[in-house]
């Protein structure tokens, strides 16, 4: 690894920082949506594993540095897993404390950070005997996968039911753009499937717009009026362990280790269970919100990095619900990445490991200094001048150029339908996990079944 390739990863991982610094502040941004089809977009450009890792390691502290900066400022979750805190920051809020709590929560998110990474290349290293194991059972595993997580969302019966008949959406689609010669018999599609699942809530949400008697029923909501309250200004950059309390420190570093100890499990349970668990015997309520918002920020950020490195390290395969999200195009994109020739083969543990901390520490340099210095104006100026459309639109466009990069023309409505199902499902209370999880397992279980 020499000096042009560390210099390359620096621009990268500023690049992923400045973009995704911008992005978590956006409200209601989905991970998996914005993540992938960026990182999705720089494997199948040709971009070095090393490039991509970097940029991506970035990219993600930064997005979990920031997506609760709305949280503190107006109540709004700037991200999934970030709307688990939107409770407690409130209660900061109201005793006019945001700008504590955008710091508490900024410090959480970097000894998520420090933690997880160690943790994660621990727990890969004891994994990593297992791995042709793991490897040789990957379709059973995917769909044990998608029964255990589908157990855990509230629709069980629907999520459980809907398995074999996704399974035969997708198998079917891909029989059929062989039977129509659209790709040949040795390529199979999947990242436009994967990425029409991401779309699928907003494009069910758009096509329901185009029912006369369904749109007659919306309400205009108006304008939304959102009181920005600014902080006060911070001297210097503050010292994360010095922001926290101790036992704040501690709960946040414990809640870490447990969120890269359950990388397999989805992270925004576990950061709902942990986070009370951790801070449920605390009486006073702004000491309480204080310590579990510093303690959920630092277990989701944790829970992301150690579901990406742990599979990518140990084994290969997309074996967590991060894994299977956000970071999906780091295992496979094809024909760039695939199952059998991703990072994971490319890229030894110690090279892993200088493009991830290269990426987490360039993201924490820049972001946490942004967040602490200028979130609220940053914050105002995201509410005011990027509309939250304009960053769909963007990752739309972005999916429909992948989905006629994957197979042409056809694959567009190939995927506009894989969206419209999903969409529909997720309605329903079907969680992304268990369709992801799905769409791996898709050739195993019909293979089986047939």
């Amino acid at each position: 690894m020499d000096m042009v390739l560390i210099l390359q990863m620096i621009l990268a991982a500023i690049a992923g920082a400045g973009l995704y610094t911008i992005i978590g502040i956006a409200p209601g941004t989905d991970e998996t949506a914005v993540l992938a089809p960026v990182t999705i977009a720089l494997v199948l450009l040709g971009l070095s594993p090393y490039i991509i890792l970097a940029f991506f390691m970035s990219a993600i502290v930064a997005k979990k540095l920031t997506d609760s900066i709305p949280v503190a400022i107006a109540g709004i979750p700037g991200g999934v897993m970030s709307a688990p805190m939107v409770e407690h920051a409130m209660v900061l809020k109201r005793y006019g404390l945001p700008d504590v709590s955008i710091r508490k929560m900024a410090s959480g998110s970097v000894i998520g950070t420090f933690v997880s990474i160690p943790v994660s290349f621990l727990i890969a290293n004891a994994i990593l005997p297992f791995a042709d194991t793991i490897s040789e059972y990957a379709g059973l595993i995917f769909f044990l996968g998608a029964v255990f997580l589908a157990l855990m969302t509230k629709s069980k019966i629907l999520s459980l039911v809907m398995i074999v008949p996704f399974a035969l959406l997708i198998q079917g689609l891909r029989h059929l753009y062989w039977g129509l010669d659209v790709v040949p018999s040795d390529v199979t599609v999947f990242v436009s499937f994967f990425l029409g699942i991401t779309i699928g809530p907003i494009a069910f949400s758009l096509f329901e717009l185009l029912h006369t008697e369904h749109r007659k029923k919306l309400k205009p909501l108006g304008k939304k009026e959102i009181h920005v309250r600014y902080s006060k200004k911070v001297k210097g950059l503050p010292n994360p362990f010095k922001v926290l309390t101790k036992k704040e420190s501690s709960s946040a570093a414990f809640g870490s280790v447990l969120g890269s100890a359950t990388f397999f499990l989805t992270p925004v349970g576990m950061t709902v269970f942990l986070g009370e668990a951790l801070t449920r015997h605390i009486k006073d309520p702004v000491k309480r919100a204080s310590r579990a918002i510093s303690t959920m920020d630092g277990l989701t950020n944790a829970s992301y990095i150690a579901g990406a490195l742990i599979p990518l390290i140990a084994i290969g395969l997309p074996l967590s619900p991060m894994a299977i999200g956000p970071a999906a195009g780091l295992f496979n994109a094809p024909p760039v990445f695939t199952p059998e020739h991703n990072i994971h083969h490319i890229l030894s543990m110690g090279e892993i490991m200088t493009a991830t901390i290269i990426g987490a520490a360039i993201a924490l340099l820049i972001t946490f200094y942004v967040t602490i210095k200028y979130a609220t104006q940053i914050c105002s100026f995201v509410f005011k001048y990027i509309p939250h459309e304009a960053l769909i639109g963007l990752f739309a466009g972005l999916v429909i150029m992948l989905a006629y990069m994957d197979a042409g023309w056809v694959n567009i409505f190939g995927v506009l339908l894989v969206a419209l199902v999903s969409g529909l499902l997720h309605r329903h209370g079907v969680n992304y996990g268990v369709m992801f999880m799905v769409l791996y397992a898709a050739p195993w279980l019909l293979g089986v079944l047939s």
